[in-house]
């Protein structure tokens, strides 16, 4: 027969146990939000223009935490992700062509920057176009955007500059598809 003294036991180190359990899974809550807050978000990449880096509907994760707190300065070759300017519902991504100062310019297809020609190894001959876009001094506070995928591009050579305040994030890592994970250049 059973001994009534041992089910009080029982039931307790279920309770604990039970408890520890639920302790944990909020913590993990609790540092998963407070990562995708400030530190990392994942991101659906939707377009080719920043083809061949980055593909139409590969998942990335973005450092929201560099910019955000001053910590990492956002320098030319980044790509980056912002809300457009001309609608702010709008995220986009591309690549920081020109910081503030800078003087960029297109000149059939190929960018000058501060009067000189930018080596664009990440821009294959067959994704380049032929435009001419007059130079733009990039003002204080803001930055000259461009897709890598340039034919198909709507970047800051149609709407112009982004503010800084729009720049919410770093692309780092690619997560998805499995074939291309690892850490985006």
């Amino acid at each position: 027969m059973d001994n009534p003294a041992e089910k009080p036991t029982e039931t307790k180190h279920l309770l604990v146990g039970a408890a520890y359990w639920l302790r944990d899974l909020m913590l993990s809550v609790v540092i998963a939000v407070v990562i995708i807050l400030f530190l990392y978000q994942p991101v659906k990449v939707e377009g080719t223009s920043m083809m061949p880096a980055l593909q139409d509907q590969e998942r990335i994760f973005i450092n929201k935490f560099l910019y955000r707190f001053g910590i990492g300065e956002i320098e030319r070759g980044d790509t980056v992700v912002f809300w457009f300017p001309r609608d702010p519902s709008k995220s986009y991504i591309k690549r920081v062509i020109g910081v503030p100062g800078d003087v960029v310019e297109v000149l059939d297809g190929e960018v000058r920057l501060n009067g000189k020609t930018v080596n664009e190894p990440y821009v294959p001959e067959e994704f380049r176009d032929r435009l001419t876009v007059p130079a733009t001094r990039v003002p204080p506070e803001s930055f000259y955007v461009m897709g890598d995928h340039r034919s198909s591009s709507n970047d800051s050579r149609a709407w112009g500059v982004v503010p800084r305040r729009f720049i919410y994030g770093k692309a780092v890592f690619v997560y998805w598809p499995l074939e291309k994970m690892g850490v985006l250049r």
